[in-house]
């Protein structure tokens, strides 16, 4: 099960919130009937869907992500409730969601004919796309995918985490309000249910956020069908701050996007590398930047950090802290957490926290410099300062989404870049707020196969056609 949850005997995801443990709701899963009934329905939805002119197919999906201004307070809240996401950040998320307009017209471009001489390249849609979503952007990323998978031509099947089956049933509900019976639909459950809708021969195309390994097994479920495949999985990533950095800036980038979503985002900072004669002094405003986060139920605005997603993911967090200390590493500061000692009425912990945590003197060999942590952990090593040992400590890993250089040189900083192997890497900021709207996202390594977004990842969700007709 993802994160624990649990489904009950008689089949419902038995929803709690991870601030306190307590539950929400239960929320039936799809039976085999139900996936059957839904793919059968997005055929037949499909075919008038991309009968409908591109042109109007933008308009429509433009009209549907304006609705979501009239339930952002509520989903805000309800992201809060199911995943642990403090509201601040959680209304952040939803707002990105409300206008797509600059986003739906380079779709639209992408999805364009194109006149090659005397032949024109057209696009067809692939058909019905299955849509896995994850719990950490539990609404957000719905659109990432669902939007160029529809404006295709392609009709989508949603299934979010089962760690928030309601925030992901009212995207797809706002989403359906708009656009033709069918078009989008909606399938719950875990991993069971999720693995019967890939292996469909009525799904085309699957795009996914998750982990690695839940990617590594969509691929073998889609092998025999040669389905088509979008995964952005997870990510170890690292941030090298060279001597000549803006040191307030650096050191408070590396906490905030450390720290930020509670550390449960793919290209958080994972892994900071500091050039060694900068070291104590970037230490220092590190702690100064991370007593300023303080953990506790992410509904009250005061809290930075919200509770980890479930116990698991607290757990898995511990762990690699406490292997790192056994092995050597120096904690530098930990912080509070509300009292441990409280439970439900069940006589469960109440609320999955974890206390933010800055350690240093990291070797490459801990565990928490090679496997993804997704927690509230500022992780330290230093380097030599050398261009060399920065690319080689940024790329020993199995992981490439994302990186992060830091210097006022910037012709330094940008021939580091070009040699880390990651899919975007920040140049003294962070890549996931900087980006060009037109700017693809893409995992290198164990991080993705295909990629998502700009004109590259629009395109990924067709497959082009070329007419050619007799040259002149």
């Amino acid at each position: 099960m993802v994160q624990g949850v649990k489904i009950s005997e008689d089949g419902y995801i038995i929803n709690t919130n991870p601030a306190t443990n307590e539950e929400i709701s239960r929320i039936r899963t799809s039976t085999q009937s139900d996936i059957d009934e839904t793919i059968q329905k997005a055929n037949k939805a499909q075919i008038v869907w991309s009968a409908t002119p591109l042109s109007q197919r933008i308009t429509l999906l433009k009209k549907a992500c304006h609705v979501f201004e009239q339930i952002k307070s509520k989903l805000s809240a309800k992201i809060t409730e199911e995943m642990g996401k403090p509201i601040a950040e959680a209304e952040d998320e939803v707002k990105a969601m409300i206008n797509k307009d600059a986003f739906l017209d380079l779709i639209e471009k992408a999805n364009k004919d194109e006149k090659l001489g005397s032949s024109v390249v057209v696009r067809d849609a692939l058909g019905v796309v299955a849509l896995i979503s994850p719990w950490n952007f539990p609404a957000g990323e719905i659109p990432l995918l669902a939007l160029p998978a529809l404006a295709a031509g392609n009709a989508v099947i949603v299934k979010p985490s089962e760690v928030a089956p309601e925030c992901g049933a009212m995207v797809v509900e706002t989403f359906a309000s708009v656009l033709p019976p069918d078009t989008i639909q909606l399938l719950q459950g875990d991993g069971t249910v999720g693995s019967k809708i890939v292996q469909s021969n009525g799904v085309h195309m699957v795009a996914m956020t998750g982990s690695s390994a839940t990617g590594r097994k969509i691929m073998e479920n889609c092998a025999p069908g040669l389905k088509r495949l979008v995964l952005e999985l997870g990510g170890k990533d690292p941030m090298v701050v060279f001597a000549d950095a803006d040191v307030d800036k650096a050191a408070k980038d590396a906490v905030t996007f450390s720290l930020f979503n509670t550390g449960q985002v793919c290209c958080a900072v994972e892994r900071v590398y500091v050039e060694h004669s900068i070291q104590e002094k970037f230490e220092q405003k590190v702690v100064e930047a991370a007593k300023e986060w303080v953990v506790g139920d992410g509904k009250n605005r005061e809290n930075k950090v919200g509770p980890m997603v479930s116990a698991l993911q607290r757990d898995h967090v511990k762990a690699q802290v406490d292997d790192a200390l056994d092995h050597g590493a120096k904690m530098l500061y930990q912080g509070s957490i509300p009292d441990a000692s409280a439970t439900t009425e069940n006589g469960d912990e109440k609320g999955n926290y974890y206390p933010v945590t800055v350690l240093s003197g990291l070797k490459q060999d801990m565990c928490i410099q090679q496997a993804e942590t997704f927690g509230p952990v500022v992780a330290i090593a230093s380097f030599d300062g050398s261009e060399d040992e920065a690319v080689h400590l940024a790329n020993d890993s199995d992981y490439g989404l994302a990186g992060y250089v830091y210097s006022t040189d910037l012709d330094k900083a940008g021939r580091v870049a070009r040699k880390m192997r990651s899919g975007q890497v920040g140049i003294n900021c962070y890549s996931l707020l900087e980006a060009d709207i037109a700017c693809p996202w893409v995992g290198h390594k164990s991080s993705g196969f295909g990629y998502h977004s700009g004109m590259e990842g629009f395109k990924q969700f067709s497959v082009p056609k070329s007419l050619v007709f007799p040259g002149n």
